[in-house]
């Protein structure tokens, strides 16, 4: 059984849909990042969009999920073959890092992700990162939180991860991240969290539980496989999945 908790929802209805939600209790978390943790959608729409137009090409919604959650690579390999670029995928990927130098340097954090990361450092909860971004880009992205992100067990990057054979919606990325915590968890101790549709799968794939914080004009339909569905971190209960609840 699956339910949402919605921007509109009165107390007394989550209170009621909390109860009867069957949820396991788990013992470690693994976050996404790009949309997740950092706002880097709107950016990586701007690049690729640019990049596209460079070669009279229009980036629509339906490739923008075709390639959402993939790794760098994936995404060049399926926008070179769908738009028949002139270009090869490792072209096309450089070009990508290229811009993403400057234009995701100092991209803010996400609603509640500041707080959930230090409540969960501080009560000692392990947790780590298994985004599908490269490393390069990754040192990009967390230049100016170096401690936020020192909290985390460590941190698995799917683009130039030589472990990570398949990107999401395969579940390498996620089981590999669980392998690395040293006490190597079960699977189904894990909690994923993830902003894209191909994420949910991949954690779901993987034998996880998943929180999922989708974009807010993402259709509902491609929600319906997470474990709960929130707007935003900040709306996050971690005593529900038998974490150790916020101070109030």
């Amino acid at each position: 059984m699956r339910f949402f908790i919605l921007k509109s929802a009165s107390n007394s209805i989550r209170k009621r849909l909390l109860s009867t939600k069957n949820v396991r209790p788990v013992t470690h978390c693994i976050f996404d990042m790009d949309g997740l943790l950092l706002d880097t959608e709107l950016v990586y729409k701007k690049m690729i969009t640019q990049l596209c137009a460079k070669y009279g090409h229009e980036y629509t919604e339906e490739l923008m999920l075709k390639v959402l959650g993939g790794t760098e690579q994936r995404l060049s390999e399926i926008l070179c073959k769908e738009l028949e670029l002139p270009v090869s995928p490792k072209e096309f990927r450089d070009q990508i890092l290229e811009l993403g130098d400057t234009m995701l340097a100092g991209a803010p954090l996400m609603d509640g992700a500041e707080r959930l990361i230090k409540h969960l450092h501080s009560t000692k909860v392990p947790f780590a990162l298994a985004t599908s971004s490269s490393e390069r880009s990754v040192k990009t992205k967390i230049a100016q939180y170096k401690e936020l992100f020192s909290y985390f067990s460590h941190m698995v990057m799917g683009s130039t991860d030589k472990d990570v054979k398949y990107g999401k919606p395969h579940p390498d990325i996620f089981l590999v991240a669980a392998a690395r915590f040293p006490d190597k968890p079960d699977p189904s101790k894990c909690l994923v969290f993830e902003d894209s549709p191909h994420g949910v799968t991949a954690g779901n794939a993987a034998g996880m539980q998943t929180v999922m914080v989708p974009d807010p004009h993402l259709d509902k339909r491609l929600t319906t496989h997470a474990t709960i569905v929130l707007p935003t971190l900040a709306k996050f209960q971690p005593e529900i999945f038998g974490l150790p609840p916020f101070k109030s």
